[in-house]
């Protein structure tokens, strides 16, 4: 199916408390927003009881604002399948963007692997943007306690500061730049009662959304490193020029081996040197999904690059996997990295 045909997918997660079910219901009052398909655990979490019409079969009801809801049965992808099945059949409102929102403890990664490469979901919706809320009051606090709160942060595309009316302006500041500092890539948005920040749920355009930005122009092979946290880094890599589908195998296949899940989540635009193609790459902890060819490039930037971010890499250790991009066209990808470094 064509991206443009795709329905448009939103993650939302965060840690408990932190304004996730708040901001949804927001949203789901907001007649621009109308037509959407929520997906949460629990009925009871998201507390709608309020704004049901009626109930349809099994574990969907529809609300008032022309929106629907369901609860996750077995698992995500049959429950993404399934809905899109009612919706062609005619037997669920005809909506046009899927929200999912996390239990406040969720590792994001196995629903991310799940959401860009299970074909169920795949043939039917893209994966537009993860949204994490941080709770203004509580956040600093939480993420020295809990390991989650970081892991949530570093994969967003979009982070949401809730409770702002009630957090000193000096505090505010500080969880601005500690979130700055665990992923500076992210947009990032206020929230405040009467003005919930739903920008951040806006659609992006699905070639943009490709498009991996670095902070400033670099040379060949610059690598922009963020450090502001102890433990989680964001590394972008410029590369020199194109690179082979061995060299892109062999290196995905040799990050997931030395890096594991300390790799929190990958994403790259290179091209490739055997067609002039260009790709866009993404891998979460130790699964590389299918590279996807794009029909040109994004912006108007024409340099392969990758922006990854991890948990206790050294920028030297990301830095010494990169020979496996370097891999002649129709070399066996199983190569050792130990072979290809002097």
């Amino acid at each position: 199916m064509a991206q443009s045909e795709q329905l448009p997918v939103v993650l939302l997660t965060g840690f408990l408390g932190s304004g996730k079910t708040r901001l949804l219901n927001a949203l789901l009052k907001t007649p621009g927003f109308a037509h959407t398909a929520v997906i949460v655990n629990e009925f009871g979490e998201i507390g709608l009881d309020h704004a049901l019409v009626e109930s349809s079969a099994d574990n969907v009801v529809l609300l008032e604002a022309g929106c629907l809801c369901c609860t996750i049965a077995d698992s995500l992808h049959e429950t993404l399948a399934d809905l899109q099945l009612r919706r062609t059949r005619g037997e669920v409102p005809g909506f046009k963007r899927v929200v999912i929102e996390t239990t406040g403890l969720a590792d994001p990664a196995p629903i991310l692997n799940t959401l860009l490469g299970n074909r169920l979901i795949t043939n039917h919706y893209r994966l537009d943007a993860v949204v994490v809320t941080a709770d203004a009051l509580h956040f600093l606090e939480q993420l020295e306690r809990y390991r989650e709160v970081a892991k949530q942060v570093a994969v967003a595309d979009r982070l949401v500061i809730t409770k702002t009316d009630l957090a000193a302006a000096a505090q505010l500041g500080a969880v601005r730049a500690r979130l700055a500092g665990l992923n500076p890539r992210a947009r990032v948005f206020e929230s405040r009662p009467g003005h919930a920040a739903l920008a951040s749920f806006s659609p992006s355009d699905p070639l943009q959304a490709r498009a991996v930005p670095l902070e400033e122009p670099g040379h060949a092979h610059r690598r922009d490193v963020n450090r502001h946290d102890e433990h989680i880094i964001a590394h972008a890599v410029v590369l020199d020029g194109p690179v082979s589908w061995s060299g892109i195998a062999a290196w995905c296949r040799i990050v997931v081996d030395r890096l594991g899940d300390r790799l929190l989540r990958c994403k790259g635009l290179v091209e490739i040197a055997e067609s002039g193609e260009v790709v866009f790459l993404q891998g979460v902890q130790r699964v590389f999904h299918t590279p996807e060819r794009l029909a040109h490039w994004p912006d108007a930037d024409r340099r392969s690059r990758l922006v990854c971010i991890t948990r206790d890499v050294d920028p030297a250790e990301l830095r010494s996997l990169l020979p496996a991009l370097k891999l002649p066209a129709g070399s066996d990808p199983h190569v050792r990295l130990e072979d290809l470094v002097p």
